[in-house]
């Protein structure tokens, strides 16, 4: 039987380039995110080179409406847990506690809901597993990044324990950290829309991470053999050698 792959946050950067790279692998992929636009598409491009592929408008943060669309799949044997995003970067003593409930909400929440309302799927495919994309900024503090740290460092402890909880049962639990990923819209919301200092972020930088890297490296992670379990894999560009360590040209 087709094998399903859920996608969240899939109408753009990392999530898309996963959705695109598993269809490639042969799953049959629901992509998930809350503009419609993109995700019909993204669908369209994907069906139209002949992929399985279904778009879903969903908002993880929303509980009831991930409850009914996990009721409405017949089958979910991956599911990527992507959505999130960075709000800020401003200090701690005058960043908006706002825009740190948001990040929790999409990064930790958001993950949480999507893997409870589907775990049952996953444990009855026989051979399940949940990605949790996280970052490296779970691992190290820096300046301007405390919510976003909060919230991805969040989303490590959930994969982390998840994993314990299920041992024993037919899923694996991956968490994938990357370092600095440049896509189209990342930094540019994360700066509430300053291009430039969206642009600055990678000034200099020879050939910082792209979405489609990370959509490699989870893809192959979820295409190990099933008793092989990738626990927590970091992927940096060869530019940056930890979260403060970025070699910049000139």
């Amino acid at each position: 039987m087709e094998r399903t792959a859920v996608v969240t946050g899939a109408s753009s950067g990392i999530g898309a380039a996963t959705a695109r790279r598993l269809a490639e692998a042969g799953y049959r992929v629901v992509l998930t995110a809350r503009r419609e636009d993109r995700l019909k598409a993204m669908t369209a491009e994907l069906t139209g080179e002949g992929h399985d592929a279904a778009a879903r408008l969903l908002d993880v943060t929303d509980r009831a409406a991930v409850d009914a669309f996990a009721a409405s799949l017949e089958r979910c044997d991956v599911l990527v847990n992507n959505a999130g995003g960075a709000i800020g970067a401003e200090p701690v003593a005058s960043s908006d506690p706002a825009d740190w409930r948001t990040m929790y909400e999409v990064n930790v929440l958001g993950t949480l809901h999507m893997t409870q309302a589907l775990l049952p799927k996953l444990i009855e495919s026989g051979d399940g597993t949940v990605v949790v994309l996280s970052s490296t900024a779970a691992f190290t503090a820096y300046e301007g990044g405390g919510g976003y740290v909060a919230a991805k460092s969040g989303a490590h402890a959930l994969a982390g324990t998840l994993r314990l909880e299920l041992c024993g049962e037919p899923v694996r639990v991956i968490e994938i950290a990357p370092g600095m990923v440049r896509t189209d819209e990342f930094a540019v919301n994360r700066f509430r829309g300053d291009e430039a200092k969206a642009a600055a972020v990678y000034q200099g930088v020879d050939q910082p991470l792209l979405a489609e890297d990370v959509a490699d490296t989870v893809v192959w992670a979820v295409t190990r053999p099933s008793h092989v379990n990738v626990d927590l894999l970091v992927v940096r560009p060869r530019a940056q050698a930890a979260q403060h360590k970025v070699h910049r040209r000139g």
